[in-house]
């Protein structure tokens, strides 16, 4: 009988932890993840998700606001759940967590961010529903987080500060599309954040009027930097393959850009080499980063897999700093999967 995914997952998650220093996630997440990854490695069903297309899903983070994290994020449950399955999932993980490692206070925080997304009157119309988030430091979970899909009239229902932020982005650029609100619990806070779709091309230097009305303006610079030296001297990108998250920071309004780097027609090759080179002035960053790499490198292998998506935030007292995104190369799924071989 063939081993189910999550013995793969298990294995790489704690081969991660140990060479990055952080505890072992397995020890707070293992009854998702057993019934996330059920199916034998290779399912080519695990490959129809939202998260991942083609991939098992589990999303790889690096943050180098957070470089001696193990983050990464799951679509909960097998193939087979439907989305309101999901998002109640998702929910009842994160109460979880948050009740047992920070407290009733941030639960009750929690639930009261939370209850216009988990309500099952609000079902209707999902697509995916939601996606679960953990992080790791070396004293155990360092932050839970709950990606809400979200549909248009219930931004209504965001905090005052992040509304505010919202009704400013979707005035000045009107073809954003609310896709997911994401709310993080840590140790000490909580936080909330709406992450947009924009549709249509994106010339990068287009973000100056919503930079300027966010007091970012200075920012852009940086921004443009960092994205075009990593995507090889391109600052236009595709339709579909922008997306903008806007959060209410401790020092003021933050925006996150996201790049989702599979839309992106003629990514260079050396991508990764173009990266590390905009990261070189900040050493202790870039050294975190190739620990990253390496931790989930396979053994027998020289690469971790693929880059999904590469995002910069920034706030105006931070300048642009990086993250970064992985499929891992032993949870692809094969192109040929599934298939029948032809008869003779």
């Amino acid at each position: 009988m063939l081993k189910p995914l999550s013995v793969s997952v298990a294995k790489r998650l704690r081969q991660a932890a140990r060479q990055l220093n952080t505890a072992d996630p397995n020890l707070v997440l293992k009854p998702l993840l057993e019934k996330t990854f059920s199916l034998p490695a290779g399912d080519p069903r695990y490959g129809a998700n939202s998260l991942t297309p083609g991939a098992a899903p589990l999303e790889l983070s690096f943050s180098e606001m957070e470089p001696k994290i193990l983050r990464f994020t799951v679509e909960p449950l097998g193939p087979s759940a439907g989305p309101i399955d999901r998002r109640d999932e998702s929910t009842r993980e994160m109460r979880r967590l948050v009740r047992d490692f920070f407290g009733r206070d941030a639960l009750h925080w929690f639930d009261e961010q939370s209850e216009e997304w988990r309500d099952s009157g609000s079902g209707s119309k999902l697509q995916y529903g939601a996606f679960f988030g953990s992080s790791y430091d070396h004293d155990g979970l360092f932050s839970s987080k709950v990606y809400y899909e979200t549909q248009p009239h219930q931004l209504r229902s965001l905090p005052d500060s992040l509304f505010g932020l919202v009704t400013i982005a979707l005035q000045t650029m009107p073809n954003l599309v609310p896709l997911f609100t994401s709310i993080t619990c840590k140790r000490e806070h909580g936080s909330q954040r709406m992450t947009f779709l924009h549709r249509g091309r994106l010339r990068l230097a287009e973000l100056a009027p919503l930079l300027d009305q966010l007091g970012l303006g200075n920012q852009l610079s940086g921004l443009m930097q960092t994205f075009g030296l990593a995507l090889g001297g391109r600052f236009e990108l595709p339709d579909n393959s922008v997306l903008i998250a806007l959060e209410n920071g401790r020092d003021g309004p933050e925006l996150e850009l996201y790049v989702l780097l599979g839309m992106i027609p003629d990514l260079p090759r050396n991508f990764l080499d173009l990266l590390v080179m905009g990261l070189s002035e900040r050493p202790r960053e870039l050294n975190a980063m190739i620990r990253w790499l390496n931790a989930f490198t396979p053994e027998d292998g020289d690469w971790p897999g693929n880059f999904s998506v590469l995002s910069v935030k920034t706030s105006p007292e931070r300048s642009p700093r990086v993250s970064l995104y992985l499929r891992p190369v032993e949870f692809e799924i094969s192109r040929s999967a599934g298939r029948e071989e032809p008869a003779a």
